[in-house]
């Protein structure tokens, strides 16, 4: 289910906005938490979105979302963003730990391998999106690769000590596409 991350995890909303045709996003960037929380390391993405939304103040400009394993009813969340930044855990053959960042330029290529668990879903959104005009600007992705994704709430130390990394990498991306977050008070969390 998707819900808005702002520094402490809200209530989810009841519905999504209907149609695949919607108003453009109030927020210029969006940041996409993906992954099943109750998988273990597959959880990566919206923990490390959750951490961002903790370790950083999001100004209006920016969206970060847990996006969860939703598909095709995230389509709507993309309309009218210049910035979409993917955050999941991703299969790339690399050590689980390792932790990458690549920047979409063609969406196209994003369906020819899978990386992802979701990519499926996510291809779908990308695919559609394009389709309806509804693609954002430039997609980046940075991710994990997780090293177990079995039932549990837990991730693994390897992939749980890449968080904060993750965080920081999304917050340093953000900062280089003209929108500043504003480090949080240490002494706060």
């Amino acid at each position: 289910m998707r819900q808005s991350i702002s520094g402490n995890l809200t209530g989810r909303p009841a519905t999504l906005p209907a149609g695949l045709f919607c108003e453009p996003a109030a927020a210029p960037a969006l940041v996409l938490g993906i992954g099943n929380l109750l998988l273990g390391d597959e959880g990566a993405g919206i923990r490390a979105v959750e951490e961002l939304a903790a370790r950083y103040a999001l100004p209006p400009e920016v969206e970060a979302i847990d996006g969860g394993t939703m598909g095709l009813e995230l389509l709507p969340y993309l309309a009218g963003r210049k910035l979409l930044i993917l955050v999941d855990a991703v299969r790339t053959g690399a050590p689980p730990g390792t932790v990458v960042q690549m920047e979409l330029a063609d969406s196209s290529g994003f369906f020819r391998e899978k990386i992802s668990p979701h990519q499926i879903g996510m291809a779908e959104v990308l695919s559609v999106a394009a389709f309806t005009g509804d693609l954002p600007g430039r997609i980046v992705l940075i991710g994990v690769v997780p090293k177990e994704m079995a039932t549990g709430l837990a991730l693994s130390p390897e992939i749980a000590s890449k968080i904060v990394v993750m965080a920081d990498m999304v917050a340093a991306e953000l900062t280089a596409a003209g929108f500043p977050l504003a480090r949080r008070d240490p002494a706060a969390e």
